[in-house]
């Protein structure tokens, strides 16, 4: 397994209200870039996650449990929601759909 693809755990802060506009500020995005391997999800995981097949599922292995909370996962330019989660002893993986 190669740990090869950069993905970016994205968490969103939203923006402070403003008294005097009376409007809220825009949200606020921070990343954390970290090394993991990405695959298609199998027929079998979908069956188990999702009841059937879904389109843009991916998941990804990270060499290390990931302790800081997230929002969201960005791979290139496309954003991913979590929708299963798994701790083993050293590692961590995700089941993630694309967010449209």
């Amino acid at each position: 397994m190669r740990y090869d693809t950069p993905v970016f755990m994205q968490m969103i802060t939203s923006g402070e209200y403003d008294p005097n506009t009376g409007d809220y500020e825009d949200e606020h995005v921070s990343e954390t870039e970290l090394m993991a391997s990405v695959m298609d999800t199998g027929t079998e995981t979908m069956q188990l996650v999702y009841g059937g097949l879904k389109q843009g599922s991916l998941t990804i292995h990270l060499q290390n449990h990931y302790l800081d909370p997230f929002d969201r996962i960005r791979i290139g330019k496309k954003i991913y929601t979590v929708d299963m989660s798994r701790r083993l002893r050293t590692k961590q993986s995700f089941v993630v759909s694309e967010v449209l």
